[in-house]
């Protein structure tokens, strides 16, 4: 019997391994559309209070750098094209990377990447998972102050609509997603 031709060209194990990847980052992208969609609009902010950063989180700490990254490069090419993807207080499409979000937005393939760089240097040990959330969610907020800077020409405005009414929220979904990922990592093994 005849190899499919793709077969032939990379090896039956690459064909499924790649499957197998595409099929993390697909559902990494979903995952944080899920999450993105639990939201809080906020009565002193244009940036509603949602689980999509705790989505950010989890795919970057469990399908590592790369996936991560990708899952989310995939995540906003959904949303740009107008699937509903992203929380449903802002407008959606492009204009919600042009809104109050964007900046938090446009930084979530980089914090993906950076948890999952993090998270896969090494052994995956409470302290190294939750270090890594850590460092995810600063970058995050840094992408998210910087667009509110540009938006409202003040860093004070940028902190009081982008930090003040977040904090304990953001320190129970980083704990959150370092305890499951830190039991969850042995379950996703992928091998780009």
């Amino acid at each position: 019997m005849a190899k499919p031709f793709v077969e032939l060209l990379v090896g039956r194990e690459s064909v499924q391994s790649r499957t197998v990847l595409a099929a993390w980052v697909v559902g990494g992208s979903l995952f944080v559309a899920g999450c993105a969609r639990v939201s809080l609009p906020l009565p002193f902010t244009p940036v509603p209070l949602t689980l999509a950063n705790f989505g950010v989180l989890m795919v970057g700490l469990m399908l590592g750098a790369r996936a991560g990254f990708a899952a989310l490069a995939l995540y906003l090419i959904e949303g740009v094209i107008g699937l509903p993807v992203f929380s449903p207080t802002g407008p959606g499409g492009l204009a919600q990377l042009m809104g109050p979000t964007g900046g938090f937005l446009m930084a979530y393939p980089l914090a993906a990447a950076v948890a999952g760089r993090i998270a896969e240097s090494g052994k995956p040990t409470m302290g190294r998972t939750t270090a890594a959330a850590i460092v995810a969610e600063i970058v995050l907020f840094a992408g998210g102050i910087s667009w509110l800077v540009i938006l409202t020409h003040s860093l004070a405005q940028a902190v009081y609509f982008g930090v003040y009414g977040f904090v304990f929220a953001e320190v129970i979904k980083i704990m959150l997603a370092a305890a499951l990922a830190r039991h969850g990592r042995g379950v996703v093994r992928i091998r780009p």
